[in-house]
């Protein structure tokens, strides 16, 4: 049921009016200071976007933004702030477009193709990179570790892209 209202919102964000100021692809011409704070801090950056897009107000906190089944059951209400430093450094991936998907939803924000892409392979990189090293933890293996590394950090370059 969960999955359904997901696909639904998503597809809602198709329909919305409003465009981004920058799209992901001008973003690096427009905001390069940025883009190289991004680039060298990505979980500093995510965590300061996240906290800029609640207003400040750690209480409307929710892990994930509330799009992850995880989202409400992390105990955030308690310590919100030590919740989304846990978050945007243990799925960064999962934090960035949660932030995105957050400030889509508030101001009716459409999603691009491109902007779907670049996400999407980021997404997909993440949770590869997270199997890959919940495998490596189980069976023992430096190399599963490594390609989990590799991989994590692909995903982190192509966010900052």
């Amino acid at each position: 049921m969960a999955s359904q209202q997901h696909l639904e919102k998503m597809q809602l964000r198709q329909n919305y009016r409003n465009l981004w100021h920058t799209d992901l692809i001008s973003t690096i011409h427009r905001h390069p200071l940025y883009c190289c704070f991004a680039l060298w801090c990505g979980p500093c950056a995510s965590y300061m976007l996240r906290k800029r897009a609640l207003y400040g107000d750690m209480s409307r906190y929710t892990c994930c933004a509330g799009y992850m089944p995880c989202s409400g059951r992390c105990g955030e209400s308690k310590c919100p702030e030590f919740c989304l430093c846990t978050e945007v450094f243990l799925c960064f991936g999962n934090s960035v477009a949660s932030t995105r998907f957050l400030l889509q939803d508030e101001f009716n924000i459409q999603t691009t193709k491109c902007d779907n892409c670049i996400i999407g392979f980021m997404f997909c990189l993440q949770q590869i990179a997270c199997i890959f090293s919940l495998v490596a933890m189980i069976v023992g293996s430096d190399e599963i570790q490594e390609a989990s590394q590799i991989l994590s950090c692909l995903a982190d370059m192509v966010y900052c892209t």
